[in-house]
């Protein structure tokens, strides 16, 4: 039986079913999976499902062994972690950052000494960020191999020693082609068979974009996501102000939760909005799943992205979606077909567009209907998570990569 150890920095996560997702499709295959997190999660908000991976999670901080017990395993494989300390010492430019990888280093042999003795085949984290750093490391220790998911902000924003985590990981799986095209650009000796493009998906509602009530009398807007700033709520509510001002009844309903809360309804009092914007707060996706049938309009407003589970999910209900035209979002948006994109940063096309979808929302059923066929088609949540499998395993050596396999058939044909 195969064993893989499963990493992130926070798991399990509200926000990140698709992690839980491919975990259970990976055992369904009969793979053993350890899951391991970095930072110890507060089961309070968790679901049932959640709170059971949970209870099985191996948590490294803030238990850690001591300093002595990780001296002795990094000298136990010292040599096999030279060329990665070299190449990342290359990378970390400042004392800062080194300092920072030297701390994330011993956090890998941490995990290296949990699963000293789980006879681990293969490390996998999900995300960039520092967890990513302790999968490389543990398994330059243990001696298996490692790869890990990139997604929006861990690529475009907080890359952090990524070329030295792609020269050495087995395989790097991305949710876009535009991820997959960025990578390669900007690290050129990557190779291109290494990067796979893995596209996330959720479950689809086919009905329901023709169950639809009427459109209310004052529309609602609903953003949905962390609050914090890559998200850019302020922009949001600079734009509800506008609104406003020119005497347009609306409502907008903003679900999610992060540090920028207090800042953001700080906002809301001083421009005066408290009768247009509510602050949701955490929402469980089974409530939002309720909430998206009854906005009007999904608005996003992203500085960075990978393709957002909220737009998948929204156009799975046939709910009208707008988000700006950045990174691998015109991939799943096409603009006036399945929903519509807005010029990045352009608060005034982001409001011309507003009030075009707005006046015309009971004459875009056709919008709709292609929103709900695009998820049902390129993002339907148990086509994506076995297609996760297949090329996992393929990359392993313990299954057939049917994805490949089918690519490879229409270049034969094409010939």
């Amino acid at each position: 039986m195969t064993t893989v150890a499963y990493i992130a920095n926070s798991f399990p996560s509200p926000v990140e079913p698709y992690v839980m997702d491919e975990i259970s499709e990976l055992r369904r295959r009969g793979v053993q999976v350890i899951c391991c997190s970095a930072e110890r999660v507060s089961p309070d908000r968790l679901s049932d499902e959640e709170r059971s991976f949970h209870q099985e999670t191996r948590y490294l901080r803030p238990v850690l062994p001591s300093l002595g017990k990780l001296g002795r395993v990094l000298a136990s494989k010292g040599e096999e972690l030279t060329p990665v300390l070299q190449a990342a010492r290359e990378e970390s430019a400042t004392r800062k950052k080194r300092l920072r990888t030297f701390a994330h280093t011993l956090l890998g042999a941490a995990l290296a000494h949990e699963l000293r003795s789980a006879d681990v085949d293969h490390i996998h984290a999900h995300h960039g960020y520092y967890a990513s750093w302790m999968a490389l490391i543990a398994s330059r220790l243990l001696g298996v191999g490692f790869s890990f998911t990139l997604h929006g902000s861990d690529l475009l924003l907080h890359e952090n020693l990524l070329g030295t985590k792609l020269r050495f990981c087995r395989f790097c799986m991305t949710v876009s082609d535009y991820n997959r095209d960025y990578i390669l650009q900007k690290f050129p000796r990557t190779s291109a068979a290494k990067v796979l493009v893995q596209r996330l998906g959720v479950d689809v509602d086919e009905s329901a974009w023709s169950e639809r009530p009427q459109p209310e009398h004052i529309p609602l807007l609903l953003s949905v996501g962390r609050l914090n700033g890559v998200k850019n709520h302020e922009f949001l509510i600079q734009a509800c102000a506008a609104l406003r001002n020119e005497g347009r009844a609306f409502r907008c309903s903003i679900a999610g939760d992060g540090p920028q809360r207090r800042y953001l309804a700080g906002l809301i009092r001083a421009l005066e909005l408290q009768g247009y914007i509510r602050l949701l707060g955490h929402v469980p996706r089974t409530t939002l799943f309720e909430i998206y049938p009854r906005a009007d309009l999904v608005v996003l407003t992203s500085r960075s992205e990978g393709i957002p589970l909220a737009l998948m999910e929204a156009m799975a209900r046939g709910t009208l979606v707008l988000a700006p035209a950045i990174t691998g979002i015109p991939e799943l948006v096409r603009h006036k077909e399945n929903g519509f994109l807005y010029q990045p940063g352009s608060i005034l096309d982001f409001l011309e567009s507003v009030r075009w979808i707005l006046d015309r929302r009971s004459s875009l059923e056709h919008v709709r209907r292609a929103a709900v066929e695009t998820i049902s088609a390129q993002y339907n949540r148990q086509h994506n998570v076995a297609g996760f499998a297949d090329r996992f395993l393929a990359r392993l050596g313990g299954g057939k990569d049917r994805h490949e396999d089918s690519l490879l058939q229409q270049v034969q044909l094409s010939v």
